[in-house]
């Protein structure tokens, strides 16, 4: 069932390397773009370059693209907590109209230079680009 509220933003254009061996949109191709496009949505609400997923719920695919196929995808903010937020995401087919898969919960968390979780004082959705971060922070070194 679509989801309500969702502003679709990002297309794609579904090519031969985005295909399973059944001929449709492989769903880990699917996913990277998602989590790219959430990723990119969490850096813009929360102001800053530094985010990580944490949490993805169930998955819901109900119909699949096929080469050539235009999909677009859709994100909205359901939630802000103090140093995460949460996201909705639904993927349709542009020229059936036909859902693609939907995810009820994203969660994402706001990191400061040390990797750690940090608050990112806001409530609200932004839809100006006035949470841009300014600067770009140099990766975190991996400790084990």
């Amino acid at each position: 069932m679509p989801l309500q509220n969702i502003n679709f933003h990002t297309r794609k254009w579904v090519r031969p390397e985005d295909l399973n061996a059944n001929g449709t949109l492989f769903g880990g191709s699917l996913l990277r773009w998602i989590d790219e496009e959430a990723t990119v949505y969490a850096i813009l609400q929360m102001g800053n370059g530094r985010v990580v997923t944490k949490f993805m719920s169930e998955i819901n695919f109900v119909s699949s693209a096929v080469q050539g196929d235009l999909i677009e995808m859709g994100l909205t903010a359901t939630k802000f907590g103090r140093t995460s937020l949460t996201m909705q995401a639904e993927v349709r087919n542009m020229i059936t109209r036909d859902s693609i898969l939907t995810i009820d919960k994203i969660v994402f968390v706001n990191l400061d230079e040390h990797g750690k979780p940090a608050p990112h004082g806001y409530t609200t959705i932004s839809y100006d680009r006035d949470r841009l971060p300014t600067h770009h922070f140099p990766p975190i070194p991996f400790t084990a």
